[in-house]
């Protein structure tokens, strides 16, 4: 049977090892007379190897194709100092990534790198345009050991994720470089959780055992069961998303029948700590004090067979303990995103037991800084597909006076949420192109910041079509629908309540559009229905209004069930054009775009 990418990556290493061996034994018979380290070799035993070994566990998440240094306020963590104030340190891109890795694993024989889910998807242009082949290029440069699935590998269907493990050219675009074929990922994804509808068996690999000298640790990857909330239907067409508790402790009691005692899981669900910075220890006040969110449940009833989580999806840094159901701490850590940071856990493994030794499981997060040396073959790896991808992603489409916060703001009403309602609403308000009266738009498509600085050699202020893609990668056609003023208000109190209760999902408004948002309360009367007006005037409840949002959100994504009861559905432009048209439009180099106020969103705290 021909040799894998995993099988020979493994054997390169175990040669290496072996070198380095045969190396150390010839510099101790160089030590003294031949005749005596032969007599010392036949009659002194070899010690016994020690009881315990250390395991170097490095992982990252929610990387989203991010090559390059994410733009703007996307591409720092803050770091509390010594004295109590915040320090936003720039951070990210994969020629940083790789030599952190690099040089964290030298000295540590035993290192395994995994990943958390969502490692392509939502990507800049520089890896979307291609299908995210040149970031899948990167992580097998990175050797990277495994990941799990998160949510966007289903952005473009099951299909398309077996092509990334498996390799092959996109099925409509073909090969992108003459001569090569791409290979597929090296490393196994996994995807416990996702099924079949029709055979019920898991789409790829649950789980996976990483050995190396008698050391084995199995793996288990499972993204959100919710997934189908948050990922367009198609993309999830003929899948079934189960349960993470469940199929945790399922594949663990199966691990632990095959013989592997050490478990770690990749979940790609994810907590809020209590601070945005990345050294916040949110055991300070007690074992996971700090973190909420939905990984918080998951981790207190995940079997404890398993010895470690890494997550993911909620963008958030964090090494945490939080107890397992028979209350001893577990490690649930979280490398924010977009490769700003990675994860350093150290697993203490008994070799008599096969198990890892929890009380001594150490973990912490390190900024991916830009001030060490760039990785040459990433550096080559981006420049390769920067010039393929040059024609598009160069072409200048509008102008900023400052930065537009979008995915780095941390209010609920962003100032480039707005300027992206207010695209889709100019986009869709003529009669003949839907009539819309207001545009809603979902947070969680705002992938990044409209930088200020330059990204290349474009200039100060000017916003490229690869700065815009970053923003709106997804490409998703618009729509525009009826709905009654009360269903219009039912659809703001949906951000607060039902499945958006514990995490609020805001979206963002349209010019005229204004409500007040009251967090002194709680569920559904977070909003103030006799607050929503458009234009000054209040929402009729019986009135119809015709509503522009993205085809994700009318078919009811992000928790807004109330979107799939809209009628008389026109579909217009993409997202995409909508943007780059209100740029071009409301923009100049002599005027340019000015970040708006973020006021239509009046909270109260």
């Amino acid at each position: 049977m021909p040799a894998t990418p995993q099988r020979r990556r493994a054997a390169r290493r175990l040669t290496a090892a072996a070198a380095v061996l045969a190396a150390a034994a010839g510099v101790l018979s160089a030590a003294g007379p031949a005749g005596a380290n032969a007599d010392a070799a036949s009659t002194k035993p070899r010690p016994a190897p020690a009881r315990t070994v250390d395991v170097q566990l490095l992982s990252f998440n929610d990387l989203h194709g991010n090559l390059e240094p994410p733009q703007g306020s996307s591409g720092t963590v803050t770091e509390t100092q010594p004295d109590g104030t915040a320090k936003a340190v720039p951070a990210g891109g994969v020629e940083y990534l790789a030599s952190a890795l690099r040089t964290a694993r030298k000295g540590h024989p035993y290192s395994v790198t995994a990943a958390g889910g969502d490692m392509i998807g939502a990507s800049p242009l520089l890896s979307g345009l291609f299908h995210d082949e040149p970031t899948v290029e990167a992580l097998n440069k990175l050797d990277l050991d495994v990941t799990a699935v998160g949510n966007h590998e289903f952005d473009e269907g099951r299909a398309e994720l077996e092509r990334i493990q498996n390799g092959g050219c996109h099925p409509k675009d073909g090969c992108y470089e003459d001569g090569k074929t791409f290979p597929g990922a090296d490393f196994p994804y996994l995807a416990a959780n996702v099924t079949d509808e029709k055979t019920g068996k898991p789409i790829l690999k649950p789980y996976t055992v990483w050995t190396h000298n008698g050391v084995k640790i199995g793996f288990i990857g499972v993204t959100l069961e919710g997934t189908p909330d948050i990922v367009t239907a198609e993309g999830v067409k003929g899948l079934k998303f189960h349960d993470e508790v469940e199929t945790i402790n399922k594949y663990a009691k199966e691990l632990n029948r095959k013989g592997v005692k050490s478990i770690v899981a990749l979940v790609h669900e994810g907590g809020l700590p209590a601070s945005s910075s990345y050294n916040y220890d949110c055991d300070s006040s007690g074992p996971g004090a700090g973190i909420s969110g939905p990984i918080v449940d998951i981790a207190k009833s995940v079997t404890p067979k398993v010895d470690a989580l890494v997550t993911g999806h909620t963008h958030q840094a964090y090494a945490c303990t939080v107890p397992d159901p028979s209350g001893t701490p577990r490690t649930v850590t979280s490398a924010a995103s977009f490769g700003r940071l990675y994860t350093d856990t150290t697993l203490t493994y008994d070799r008599r037991t096969g198990d890892i030794v929890r009380t001594k499981v150490k973990s912490a997060n390190h900024v991916v800084d830009r001030q060490q040396p760039k990785a040459a073959d990433m550096t080559s790896l981006i420049g390769r597909w920067n010039k393929l991808a040059a024609p598009v992603a160069n072409k200048p489409v509008g102008y900023v006076s400052a930065e537009i916060p979008g995915r780095g703001s941390t209010a609920y009403e962003s100032p480039l949420g707005d300027v992206i309602a207010d695209a889709q609403l100019e986009a869709l308000s003529p009669a003949d192109k839907g009539g819309a009266q207001l545009a809603l738009m979902n947070p969680g498509g705002i992938r990044s910041d409209l930088a200020y600085a330059a990204s290349g050699s474009e200039g100060d202020g000017v916003v490229t079509y690869g700065e815009a893609f970053t923003v709106q990668p997804f490409t998703n056609m618009l729509n525009v629908i009826d709905l009654t003023g009360a269903q219009l208000i039912t659809a703001l109190q949906q951000q607060v309540s039902g499945s958006n209760q514990a995490s609020p999902k805001i979206l963002q408004v349209s010019k005229g559009l204004t409500y007040t948002l009251d967090l002194t309360k709680t569920g559904a009367d977070r909003v103030v229905a006799d607050s929503v007006r458009l234009n000054g005037e209040p929402i009729d409840p019986a009135k119809t209004y015709r509503v522009a949002m993205n085809e994700f959100l009318a078919g009811g994504g992000d928790g807004f069930p109330v979107f799939k009861e809209g009628k008389n559905k026109l579909v217009g432009a993409s997202d995409l054009e909508a943007f780059t048209a209100y740029l071009g439009a409301h923009s100049s180099a002599a005027s340019p775009l000015a970040p708006p106020a973020a006021d239509r969103i009046k909270v109260v705290k």
